[in-house]
């Protein structure tokens, strides 16, 4: 038999999520983001799933490509733009939009022969300091992209900093609102944490939202509130099994560098799955993982193929036991992938985008 790691896309839950952050913004329309493969959970395993969406919204031409293939006839946004001149062929080809965010990028579009002129969107900087145009010459980039006949039409969007945080989004808000006064257009600023946290403001929610995390089932501001207190649903579950067992004594030690050390006698399972399968490293024990749908804890380090599990709480688990190491295990109890992410040091994005290609997937509603 193959060995027992999976992977598991739940379809229904991305559909709830996306329903969720229509709700936060009832009045906006939705970009779903699938950049990074969407999240690492594939293209093609979540477009059914997005239908709902009113665009989506990514990097690479390639992954549009994609996109494109699999029946979507909406709006595609690439968020970064455009690279080289002859990716704006490719636009015109498949009829994407694409941001703006610099000179250059303008001036290929001057130069650009179509006839199908180009949506695009303008972006300021309004204090990420990544990409787009300082306010004071955000006008006069929209003034000479209206002067372009291979332009079609002009939105304007930014993207905040600190929507997770105690900073907020006023500060940039203010920049974008007095920079692009009387500048026609619609406005898209507000990614997951702005739409959950701030789309009350009507300034936030603009005309297009862009959830990319929150859509997948991470809190954009954990650990302020975890998923549940968004009523997000979790979109991908790591589960595999208990493949031996071991019995230790007080004294003994787990895995490379014996950095566990039991102090009494102590039963645990070890688990298929490592940093090889894109389960995080520098997890450590007391790491949460649910055993048979008990929660427990990681033991010593993470190998490449194998991690160690605490069977105290579920004495009854042994050799085959399930063991989820983030997502939604067979009895309904869920592990935040959050929680995982934070006792690794990183986000939910890197585990998610990190699942190896070994890792068998399947999609189910």
């Amino acid at each position: 038999m193959p060995r027992p790691i999976l992977a598991t896309i739940h379809s229904e839950a991305l559909r709830h999520n996306l329903a969720r952050m229509r709700r936060a913004a009832p009045d906006a329309r939705i970009w779903a983001v699938v950049k990074a493969n969407a999240y690492g959970h594939g293209i093609e395993r979540v477009f059914d799933a997005l239908t709902g969406a009113d665009g989506f919204a990514l990097l690479d031409l390639a992954e549009a490509e994609r996109v494109r293939t699999l029946g979507w006839r909406g709006p595609i946004l690439l968020l970064e733009g455009v690279f080289e001149p002859r990716d704006l062929e490719l636009c015109s080809r498949l009829g994407l939009w694409h941001a703006v965010h610099c000179d250059e990028q303008i001036d290929m579009l001057a130069a650009h022969k179509t006839q199908v002129p180009h949506r695009v969107f303008l972006k300021m900087n309004s204090g990420m300091n990544r990409l787009g145009y300082r306010p004071s010459r955000f006008r006069s980039a929209w003034s000479r992209l209206a002067a372009l006949p291979q332009v079609e039409e002009i939105s304007l969007m930014t993207h905040f900093s600190d929507a997770d945080g105690a900073r907020g989004i006023e500060h940039q808000l203010a920049l974008f609102q007095e920079a692009s006064r009387d500048l026609s257009g619609e406005r898209s600023l507000s990614n997951s944490a702005a739409t959950l946290r701030h789309a009350g403001d009507p300034r936030a929610r603009g005309d297009w939202v862009r959830p990319g995390i929150a859509v997948y089932g991470s809190a954009p501001d954990f650990p302020d509130h975890d998923a549940a207190h968004w009523e997000l649903q979790p979109t991908m579950t790591l589960a595999s099994r208990i493949l031996a067992v071991q019995q230790l004594q007080p004294g003994d030690t787990v895995g490379y560098g014996s950095s566990f050390t039991a102090a009494a006698p102590l039963r645990i399972g070890v688990v298929a799955c490592g940093y090889a399968d894109g389960y995080p490293r520098h997890c450590s024990t007391g790491t949460p993982v649910l055993v048979e749908g008990v929660r427990t804890r990681l033991v010593g380090r993470v190998s490449m193929d194998m991690v160690a599990v605490d069977l105290t709480p579920v004495p009854q688990a042994g050799f085959g036991s399930q063991v989820t190491l983030w997502g939604r295990a067979g009895n309904g109890a869920v592990l935040p992938i959050d929680e995982v992410a934070a006792s690794a040091g990183t986000l939910s994005y890197e585990l998610m985008c990190a699942l190896a290609q070994r890792v068998p997937v399947v999609v189910a509603e």
